[in-house]
């Protein structure tokens, strides 16, 4: 029997609302573990790029969170775990106090990993016993940071898959996460259907948790357009770099087409030309391409080049919103984050939370386009159809694609 099973069978009966909460915590901390179990301490530590970070920081930060603004602020009598970890493991919170530089977070070999594995047990202990022993109004106030928490932790989880993937890449042995992983197939038919147009109203307006920058909800104008049911796939893929997608400048956008050059780009991220044909790193290796699963590590340059060539556009986040929420797109979730042509800003009457937590988001309204959707590396209970992903446009070492939109 599990050691957690036998833990919960001899503590005292909870009130529902406290056990609900108490058991969240525990599923979200305890699969972050289990993603990080098939990786050794050094892979643990490996940071590939700046915008990567390493497996044993994300374990670490995500326990900082915790301890940060849960225990520190609420329980009077806790003792963090080390006091230089405030230093090493808070990321962008400036009002949380100072921070490690975020390149050089793969020169931090100490604490090793397993010592990080004992912070988060320290945390986790706490946390435990906050959550048990508070009173009703205490929990009132410690249910808004326990949730946020939990889907900070969660986005966490999914850069463990996409930054560890990124190490893998740079291995000329390419090894694999897991050997048994694949990356589902698209199910969707690939046909144009026209999204409901006119005044539609699109973000989050209910009672249940979403990020603040998914409200306030607020209409939208959606002229006439069809959207793609279906992600364009490797095969479709292979036809634009074929015909020269990466070799035509009239096809991109200025930065883009300066960023083809510099790096330079032949073909999305972790495709490597084979002969007369290509492989692609996954997390379970190195594979030959899947030609009729959905394309996947592109930027929105790349999306939005291969939509000029297809003769098509990309779809605005409120177009997709308004399609998903029509039940119109097939594999809207689960396989991969599709780029919008939308620019991440703040929505009308959007206002920031107040505090450090406060720069969760907000402060990110600036230079980066909206993605929509859900990755096979997204946690199953993290999605929704508000969800607003953004990255830079260059950025494609996370699992991201594109559907296409319509207006003829």
């Amino acid at each position: 029997m599990p050691a957690s099973v036998v833990r919960m069978s001899r503590e005292p009966a909870l009130a529902p609302e406290k056990q609900k909460w108490l058991d969240a915590f525990r599923s979200v901390r305890d699969e972050t573990e289990r993603r990080a179990a098939p990786l050794t301490p050094e892979d643990q530590i490996i940071q590939s790029m700046p915008d990567a970070s390493p497996i044993k920081w994300h374990r670490a930060h995500t326990t900082w969170f915790f301890e940060q603004f849960l225990l520190t602020p609420h329980q009077p009598e806790y003792k963090p775990f080390d006091d230089r970890f405030a230093f090493l493991f808070n990321s962008y919170y400036v009002s949380a106090g100072p921070r490690f530089s975020r390149p050089q977070r793969g020169l931090i070999t100490r604490p090793d990993a397993a010592e990080v594995t004992a912070y988060r047990g320290h945390v986790d202990d706490a946390v435990e016993t906050l959550i048990r022993d508070a009173n009703d109004a205490l929990m009132a106030e410690l249910t808004p940071i326990i949730e946020i928490g939990l889907n900070h932790e969660q986005q966490h989880q999914e850069l463990m898959l996409t930054d560890i993937l990124h190490a893998f890449a740079q291995n000329p042995t390419f090894p694999a996460y897991d050997a048994n992983w694949t990356l589902p197939q698209s199910r969707g038919a690939a046909e144009f259907v026209a999204v409901p147009n006119g005044i539609q109203r699109i973000g989050h307006g209910d009672t249940s948790f979403s990020f603040d920058n998914e409200g306030p909800a607020h209409d939208v104008l959606i002229n006439p357009v069809s959207v793609s049911r279906s992600l364009v796939t490797n095969r479709e893929w292979l036809g634009f770099i074929e015909d020269g997608g990466y070799t035509t400048p009239t096809l991109w956008l200025s930065d883009g087409w300066a960023t083809v050059q510099n790096d330079p780009w032949e073909a999305p991220g972790h495709w490597r030309r084979e002969g007369d044909g290509w492989r692609q790193m996954t997390l379970g290796g190195e594979r030959a391409i899947d030609l009729d699963a959905p394309v996947s590590h592109v930027s929105y340059y790349e999306a939005d080049a291969f939509a000029r060539w297809s003769g098509k556009h990309l779809p605005s986040e409120a177009e997709w919103e308004v399609a998903a929420r029509a039940g119109l797109l097939d594999d809207a979730y689960g396989i991969v984050w599709q780029w919008t042509r939308s620019a991440y800003a703040p929505y009308p009457g959007y206002a920031a939370i107040e505090g450090a937590l406060g720069e969760y988001n907000g402060k990110f309204m600036i230079n980066q386009m909206v993605l929509r959707g859900s990755s096979v590396a997204t946690p199953d209970d993290h999605t929704r159809v508000t969800y607003r992903n953004f990255f830079y446009p260059p950025h494609r070492w996370q699992f991201t694609g594109l559907r296409l939109a319509s207006f003829s």
